[in-house]
C-alpha cells in the first residue's frame, strides 16, 4: 500500500505530466491508504499552481492548462463521492457567490473551492469561469450572501479584481458583503491592496476564513 507522501508526490506528479490516469491511480491509492481526499485535493492544486506560473511564464499553453485541469478532474472524480460523504446534513451556514475573474478562463482552483463550501455546509453560488464584473454584481444585489470570491490565474487578468471592489461600490453593496481573492499571482498584499476582505491561499484555507467571515 502507498504511503501518504507516495501518495502526496504521485498526484502532483499526475497534474505535472498532464496524466488523467495516473491523477486517478493517487487518488485510488490515497483512499485505500486513509489519506484525506482534501489532501490529496491540495496536492492537485498546488501542482496546478506550479502549471499556471509555468503557463504565464510562457513555458506552458493553453493546450496544457486545459489537460492539467482535465487531469485533475479525473482525480477529483475519484474523491467527490468520498467527499460527498463527509458533508453535513444540515442547514445551509450561508450563501457564497464564487467565479473566475473575467478574461480568466482557468476554473479547476475555483471548482475546488466550490466543492469544499459545499462540504463544509455553504449554500454556493457558482458563477463559473470568464465572468463579467457587473455578474459579480447582479450576483450579490441577487443573493445577498455573506462572501463573494474571485479567482484568477494571470496577473493581466487578476487586475480585474480591483473592479470587483470598485463595481460593488458603485452599486450600494460593497459594505453588504465579504470579498474574497485567491488563484496562483495572487496574495495578501494584492488583497490589502485593493481592499478585498479574504485572501485564500489554498482552497482550504478559503474555506476556514469564510467560516470565520459567516461567524461559523
Amino acid at each position: 500500500m502507498a504511503s501518504k507522501d507516495e501518495v502526496i508526490a504521485m498526484a502532483k506528479e499526475a497534474i505535472m505530466e498532464l496524466d488523467g490516469e495516473m491523477a486517478e491511480e493517487a487518488a485510488q491509492e490515497g483512499l485505500k491508504a486513509g489519506v484525506a481526499p482534501v489532501e490529496i485535493i491540495e496536492a492537485y492544486a498546488a501542482a496546478m499552481a506550479d502549471i499556471g506560473v509555468e503557463f504565464e511564464a510562457g513555458k506552458l499553453f493553453l493546450p496544457h492548462l486545459l489537460a492539467a485541469s482535465e487531469a485533475m478532474g479525473a482525480g477529483m472524480a475519484i474523491l467527490k463521492p468520498e467527499l460527498e460523504k463527509t458533508k453535513a446534513q444540515t442547514e445551509s451556514k450561508g450563501k457564497i457567490v464564487v467565479g473566475t475573474i473575467e478574461g480568466d478562463i482557468h476554473s479547476i482552483g475555483k471548482d475546488i473551492v466550490v466543492s469544499m463550501l459545499g462540504i463544509a455546509g455553504f449554500d454556493v453560488v457558482d458563477l463559473g469561469r470568464d465572468v463579467p464584473i457587473k455578474t459579480f454584481v447582479e450576483a450579490v444585489k441577487e443573493h445577498n450572501p455573506v462572501v463573494v470570491g474571485s479567482s484568477a490565474l494571470m496577473t493581466t487578468t487578476m487586475i480585474n479584481q480591483i473592479q470587483i471592489e470598485e463595481q460593488l461600490k458603485e452599486a450600494g453593496v460593497r459594505d453588504s458583503v465579504k470579498t474574497m481573492v485567491g488563484g496562483a499571482p495572487c496574495t495578501q498584499d494584492w488583497a490589502d491592496k485593493i481592499g478585498a476582505d479574504i485572501y485564500g491561499e489554498s482552497a482550504s484555507d478559503a474555506v476556514s476564513k469564510v467560516k470565520v467571515a459567516a461567524g461559523n
